[in-house]
């Protein structure tokens, strides 16, 4: 079957894009289990040299390696992850724990191993470039966390530990979506569809259609739906029955229950911190981190929680009295389901904006356009739409992606609209790294870089654009920004490109990139109304960085609560998690001083960041860490006084978009800044510091 098999053969498409339109999901398990093989043989090549171990034949055959498996591997998990279905679910079940096992068998390697190992103690006599010794730093670590140093019995139950892992964080992920596509509110009556504007009805409108209820506008769990009902939606009791179905993803009981599956991970976990010799699982995550141990994160999480506390009371205050003025009675508690509603009030009386004034300025291609142009002026790149290319769903638009100089430096595919196939959230992921380090029988150009932008936003009806949020729009500029970490990688080695860097700086190339939407320059240019091609209004741009700062104690709290219970609950050193992971989750928040009505960004029960992967376990403060990085390093443009300045423009380029992982971020920051990195400027951003008084 293997010459039948579409993802075994040549890629002929351009750039070598995959032959989606004959992919099956029958294809995928043989075409791994060939793919394996090859690695195999690749790495017994490598293992079993009689050559004495050095740079050249170790290091670089074996960032060249895998090579097949990996393209195969990010066709199927973009699948899965974007556009699944029931056939490819079940191929990810099975394949989970032989893909593990795979892993395990690279990294547990020994004689492979004690090559590399060779590699490394002779590092400081063979001349190596940075960028060389920098892979073999981080090919070495990879292989010591991956257990490499582990002898006998621990050895094979480290093999066992990250199998049986591999097997859970697929069931936890398809869990939650199962979740989401298995609920909606259906909203037939005009009383059910009280205080919705226009533009949530049109997009719940085409949601119903998508789930075959024409004409009835359905709220789904999408964030661009939920959000939007919870914000303008009068009727209590219905806002309430959404809250409810949006935090509780994953507590159902029930074969799709993630309480034992997520109980299960964590104890996993904490064994496989206990073979590397450390206390917990966070103690192990944080070794390779900027951050480097528990003591940096809690410092930082102290420095924001109490201001955040702070910025919500006063918010709450300005809440409760909105609803004093609207007559709501004294004694009804605002609740979680409460807090977005009312604080669009206070948005609307205090600085004069209602999302149905501003989402007309924030049409779907416009800020995509935005997006672009800002990518051009600042880094010279042209994106251009090619439907020639082949994409996996009618909704992904591709562009060829070219330098000032005309010359192609990778393909762009953006995915931005929810579906039921689809799981929650946006994200950026790649179908190729960009590198040089090519076998001599590789097409010039096939290493260029293939990078996806996935997000969920609410498609708008037929013959009707995407109106976006501003927090829509920033989230389609933060995708955008690891979309450009990803086209605009230059080095040598693919282990050591895009975003394949410490987890928390890669949130800095796509939070810097935020700034740019939020620019009047950016806003004045490319927002514009979807009916009339009018600019936006300048006094409503003017109100609009005038609320930039409203309901950021809400925001903040939520955020960090997560962040804080994420990493309790992976600093826990006992050998078994706790019984009840919503209690303990409940009283991590109680303990911290937690206002219950604010509720937090991420539930045990569905945090994604978590469960589906180990990326982030450990590690959902690094948004916070890299908002230090991204708040401190923007000031360089507001310091040159253009936020297109030529200079620091090529200096974000080079240190920050381009290094990848080929320079340490700490050193890459510095050489960006001039210095290391200060937290004012996040706090300012954010609000939780006053600003200081002008000079008289």
């Amino acid at each position: 079957m293997e010459h039948t098999n579409p993802l075994l053969q040549t890629w002929t498409a351009p750039f070598g894009l995959p032959p989606f339109a004959d992919l099956r999901p029958e294809h995928f398990a043989p075409a791994f289990d060939a793919a394996m093989r090859r690695q195999r043989d690749e790495l017994q090549a490598i293992a079993r040299q009689d050559t004495a171990p050095d740079f050249a034949n170790t290091l670089v055959p074996f960032d060249q390696s895998g090579r097949l498996l990996g393209r195969i591997a990010s066709v199927f998990y973009n699948l899965t992850s974007s556009e699944t279905n029931p056939a490819l679910q079940a191929v990810q079940r099975q394949m989970a724990g032989p893909l593990a096992a795979h892993d395990n068998a690279i990294y547990l390697d020994a004689d492979l191993f004690q090559r590399i190992d060779t590699v490394f103690a002779q590092r400081e006599q063979l001349g190596l470039s940075a960028e060389q010794r920098r892979l073999l730093e981080r090919v070495h670590l990879d292989f010591v966390r991956a257990g490499a140093r582990l002898q006998g019995p621990a050895r094979a139950r480290y093999a066992q530990v990250m199998e049986e892992l591999a097997g859970l964080t697929t069931r936890f992920a398809q869990n939650v979506l199962h979740d989401e596509s298995s609920w909606h509110l259906a909203l037939p009556t005009a009383a059910e569809q009280a205080g919705l504007p226009d533009f949530v009805l049109a997009a719940g409108r085409q949601a119903g259609a998508d789930r075959g209820l024409a004409d009835t506008p359905v709220i789904t769990l999408s964030r661009s739906l939920i959000v939007p009902f919870l914000t303008f939606s009068d009727r209590r009791d219905l806002r309430e029955q959404a809250w409810h179905a949006w935090t509780r993803r994953g507590e159902h009981a029930g074969e799709h229950d993630n309480r034992p599956v997520a109980r299960a991970i964590l104890s996993l976990r904490n064994e496989q911190a206990r073979l590397h010799g450390r206390a917990s699982y966070a103690d192990y995550a944080l070794a390779d981190t900027m951050a480097g141990q528990q003591s940096a994160v809690q410092q930082l999480l102290g420095e924001v929680w109490p201001r955040a506390l702070t910025a919500v009371q006063r918010e709450r205050a300005a809440l409760r009295e909105a609803m004093d003025k609207a007559g709501v009675p004294a004694d009804q508690a605002i609740e979680a389901w409460d807090w977005r509603f009312w604080a669009e009030k206070v948005r609307q009386a205090r600085y004069a904006i209602d999302d149905a004034e501003v989402k007309p300025y924030f049409a779907l291609p416009a800020m995509v356009n935005a997006a672009f142009d800002c990518a051009g002026r600042l880094f010279g790149l042209r994106f251009i739409a090619r439907d020639d290319l082949p994409v996996y769903h009618p909704d992904v638009k591709a562009y060829e992606v070219q330098n000032a100089q005309g010359q192609p430096v990778g393909v762009f595919l953006q995915d931005n609209f929810a579906r039921p196939s689809k799981r929650s959230g946006a994200w950026m992921s790649s179908l190729r790294w960009q590198n040089r380090n090519t076998a001599t029988d590789v097409p010039s150009g096939a290493e260029l870089p293939l990078i996806l932008n996935n997000n969920n936003f609410a498609k708008g009806a037929p013959g009707q654009p995407t109106l976006l949020s501003m927090d829509d729009a920033r989230t389609l500029f933060h995708e955008f920004g690891h979309g450009l970490h990803g086209l605009l990688s230059n080095v040598t080695y693919e282990r050591l490109s895009g975003t394949q860097v410490l987890r928390d700086f890669v949130e800095l190339p796509s939070q810097i990139f935020e700034h740019w939407i939020t620019e009047p320059e950016v806003l004045q240019r490319h927002a514009r109304h979807w009916q009339t091609g009018a600019p936006i209004p300048a006094d409503l741009v003017q109100r609009l960085q005038a609320a930039r700062k409203f309901n950021q104690g809400y925001e903040t709290v939520r955020y960090t609560a997560s962040a804080i219970v994420d990493m309790a609950v992976h600093a826990l050193p006992d050998a078994e998690p706790p019984a009840d992971l919503c209690a303990f989750e409940a009283q991590t928040l109680a303990a911290m001083g937690h206002p219950a009505p604010v509720g937090l960004n991420h539930r045990l029960v569905h945090f994604q960041h978590l469960f589906s992967g180990s990326g982030y376990a450990a590690g959902y403060y690094v948004y916070l860490w890299a908002e230090v990085l991204d708040a401190d390093g923007y000031d360089a443009f507001v310091e040159a006084g253009s936020p297109f300045d030529p200079a620091v423009a090529q200096g974000l380029l080079q240190h920050i978009y381009a290094s990848g992982n080929s320079v340490e971020p700490g050193a890459a920051f510095a050489a960006f800044r001039g210095r290391g990195p200060t937290v004012e400027p996040m706090l300012r951003k954010r609000g939780l510091i006053e600003e200081a008084a002008p000079a008289a």
